[in-house]
């Protein structure tokens, strides 16, 4: 459900192109930062985090942006362009001109990937971050996958194999045996709220396929060797990770985080998969405030 609070939209230019931001609020309480929510995929624009926009009701805006290449933002094709580097880039390109220079980053799922590098780089003003549903390796989350995919039905996981195997997974056939997987651990409600269908409608295909693969679980791009589990120990920031007890990026991928980062906190969603923001928004948007405030607390 979108916030009430006053919103606006417009574009900030990006190596050329159009980059387009959506600000819900008009400014902080004292003491209070604003919230930057960087979305997944790569190339899954923004709308299934709607849920996050409640957030400025709290006294802080929550900035959002489709990142280049999907959703309200121009789409080069260009594969050559999808780069972790080109991410990074943009994301301090989207700080600098909103004049975000304090701000909490919550990166859901890749958006929490792009987040850990971002991190890791050390740029000043970060207050905290919100590590959602995000591996610290890829090599860890195609070995979850697999072991997630072989507890599917055999039917199921044998069409998988036939059309990865054939080079058709582009059939409606791999498609549909594709969703029996997403419904068990990207989202469990039914049926999937209409901010998860618009994402899916607004999907970025060339950088998702270019950087991931096909689907969740057969990875087959530029990203399936990314690995910072061994610099987690780098971030020296207030950290919250969270995931679902069903999600594809499963607690045992969350504990690789959480072990990694110093003094970072860990909440599991009992009854969610890989979108407890809205699965179990209420509780999501409870848990992340608490957060929040108490990181806001102790810096005042």
């Amino acid at each position: 459900m979108k916030s009430s609070v006053p919103s606006r939209e417009f574009f900030v230019s990006f190596r050329g192109y159009r980059v387009w931001c959506r600000i819900v609020g008009e400014g902080e309480e004292k003491g209070k930062a604003p919230l930057l929510c960087l979305h997944g995929g790569p190339g899954a624009p923004h709308d299934y985090l709607e849920p996050l926009e409640a957030m400025a009701e709290t006294g802080r805006r929550v900035i959002f942006y489709d990142q280049l290449g999907c959703g309200n933002s121009d789409r080069p094709r260009n594969p050559s362009l999808w780069t972790v580097e080109l991410f990074l880039e943009e994301l301090g390109t989207v700080r600098r001109e909103l004049g975000l220079n304090q701000v909490h980053i919550l990166g859901q799922s890749w958006g929490g990937m792009l987040a850990m590098e971002y991190a890791l780089t050390r740029p000043s003003g970060i207050v905290s971050l919100i590590l959602a549903d995000s591996p610290a390796s890829m090599i860890q989350w195609v070995s979850e996958a697999n072991r997630l995919r072989s507890e599917l039905p055999p039917d199921v996981r044998q069409t998988l194999l036939r059309h990865e195997t054939e080079g058709t997974v582009d059939s409606p056939e791999y498609e549909e045996a594709m969703m029996v997987f997403y419904r068990r651990h990207l989202c469990r409600l039914d049926p999937w709220p209409d901010c998860i269908s618009r994402t899916f409608a607004k999907m970025g295909a060339e950088v998702y396929r270019t950087m991931n693969g096909p689907s969740e679980f057969h990875v087959t791009g530029s990203l399936r060797k990314w690995d910072i589990s061994e610099r987690l120990g780098e971030i020296n920031l207030p950290v919250l990770v969270v995931s679902g007890r069903y999600d594809e990026a499963t607690p045992a991928i969350s504990d690789t985080v959480h072990r990694g980062i110093r003094g970072s906190d860990l909440v599991i969603f009992e009854n969610s998969a890989h979108m407890p923001h809205i699965e179990e928004e209420d509780l999501f948007l409870q848990t992340t405030g608490n957060f929040l405030n108490r990181v806001e607390m102790q810096l005042s």
